[in-house]
C-alpha cells in the first residue's frame, strides 16, 4: 500500500482510463470487478489493460488480473501456485494450468468479505516478485502425446514438422488441450479442428 508521508490515509494508485472504459462496457459482474479493482490499487500496483482485461503490475511484471466468466468473476494471481493460501480461497482454473490461481466471486458482498485477505495475498505476491521467485514449469517432453495425435503426425510429415516448429509454450497448449478430452472421439475431433492452425504455425489461442 502506498502511504503519504505523515498521514495514515492510504493513497490509491491512479486509475487507468482504459480500465474505466472496460468496466463501463462490462455486461456482467461490473460492480464486483469494480470492487476487486480497489484491492491491487490499494497495494500500490500499476493498473494496465492487457489481453482485454484489467491487469496489475509491479515494476512491469504481471501480478494479478481481473477477469469475468459466465458463472463468476475472479482475481487471478499469475504466480498463485507459489502463494500461501491459509484461507483456502485460491482455485486452479483447469488441471493444465501450472502457475496461475484464481479467487472467485459472485457478489460484491463476497469481495468485501475477503478484501483484507486478498490484500494480504497481493502483498505476498508482490514480495514474490521482489524476490525473483520463478514457477518451475514442466517441459513439453514431460507430457504424453495422445495416441490420436501421434497417428496424425506419423501419417502427415508436414503436421509433425509444423508442430515441432512451434514454440514450446504453443506445443504444451495443444498437448494439454488434446489430452484433456476423456474420449478418443473427442480427442480426434479436437485434433482435426486445430490441425490447420498448427500447419499455419499458430498456437491454440493465437
Amino acid at each position: 500500500m502506498i502511504w503519504k508521508p505523515g498521514r495514515k490515509i492510504p493513497i490509491l494508485r491512479p486509475m487507468n482510463p482504459k480500465v474505466d472504459a472496460f468496466l463501463r462496457g462490462a455486461k456482467r459482474w461490473q460492480k464486483e470487478m469494480a470492487a476487486l479493482r480497489q484491492i491491487p490499487l490499494a497495494c500500490g500496483l500499476a493498473e494496465e489493460l492487457k489481453w482485454g482485461h484489467p491487469c496489475y503490475t509491479f515494476e512491469g511484471r504481471n501480478v494479478v488480473l481481473i477477469h469475468g466468466f459466465k458463472e463468476y468473476c475472479g482475481l487471478l494471481f499469475f504466480k498463485g501456485v507459489l502463494l500461501k493460501d491459509p484461507r483456502k480461497i485460491l482455485v486452479r482454473q483447469t488441471e493444465n494450468v501450472q502457475s496461475a490461481r484464481q479467487a472467485r466471486f459472485t457478489s460484491v458482498r463476497e469481495v468485501a468479505g475477503r478484501a483484507a485477505a486478498l490484500r494480504a495475498y497481493v502483498r505476498q505476491a508482490i514480495e514474490l516478485e521482489k524476490s525473483g521467485a520463478k514457477v518451475p514449469h514442466k517441459k513439453t517432453s514431460d507430457y504424453p502425446v495422445p495416441e490420436e495425435f501421434q497417428k496424425v503426425m506419423k501419417q502427415q510429415p508436414a503436421a509433425r514438422a509444423a508442430f515441432q516448429a512451434l514454440t514450446p509454450g504453443r506445443q504444451r497448449g495443444y498437448l494439454f488441450y488434446f489430452s484433456g478430452a476423456k474420449q478418443a472421439k473427442t480427442r480426434e475431433s479436437r485434433i482435426a479442428k486445430h490441425l490447420p492452425r498448427i500447419l499455419k504455425g499458430k498456437g491454440l489461442d493465437d
